[in-house]
């Protein structure tokens, strides 16, 4: 951690909201990216962000620095949706990245390439709506995965300590996370050829 930043953390721990404006100010982005990413919804980001950096005014006294800064905000922020998902249905992760898959990649955002031919505008359409769809599916420990390591390009080690799990499971959850989404969209072609 930069010695800037510990001591804003300092400060922000005796209540200094300037401190924790300054602090926030370097993460905001990252944390509203992540939590956009795992709603596909801007109102329910915008809504989350609040929550996320409410809850770490309220408990940025119990971060002890045994991990980054950062790692800790990812994991509240992350928390904040698991726990809003299981209260109320949101929508799920919007792709703009490739897939990366065993066997290559399946692109994601695919209306730029086709822009000009309708039927082809229309078939991505229907192709994103069946990966979010699948996204939608998936059992949160494994979306989270999916959402943290593909699209937000944490290693397996950084996504281990925002979810407090093993290498083993991160490993596991994602590759499980993969091919539920590569047999779905498999089944899609399947039905378009």
């Amino acid at each position: 951690m930069e010695k800037i930043e510990l001591n804003l953390i300092k400060e922000a721990k005796k209540g200094n909201a300037q401190a924790f404006e300054k602090l926030i100010k370097q993460h905001e982005q990252k944390i509203y990216n992540l939590l956009l990413k795992m709603t596909n919804n801007r109102v329910f980001a915008e809504d989350l962000f609040q929550e996320t950096f409410l809850t770490v005014w309220k408990k940025i006294k119990s971060f002890k620095g045994n991990s980054e800064f950062s790692t800790w905000l990812y994991r509240i922020a992350v928390n904040t949706v698991l726990m809003k998902h299981r209260k109320k249905t949101i929508n799920s992760v919007s792709f703009d990245t490739p897939i990366l898959t065993s066997t290559g990649e399946i692109k994601r955002d695919f209306g730029d390439d086709w822009s000009k031919n309708p039927l082809a505008t229309l078939e991505n359409k229907e192709l994103k709506e069946e990966l979010n769809k699948a996204i939608k599916s998936l059992p949160d420990k494994y979306r989270t995965v999916l959402v943290l390591r593909d699209i937000e390009y944490m290693s397996n080690e950084e996504v281990r300590k925002i979810l407090k799990i093993s290498i083993p499971s991160v490993k596991s959850r994602l590759h499980r996370a993969r091919l539920f989404l590569r047999d779905r969209i498999s089944k899609y072609f399947k039905g378009h050829k």
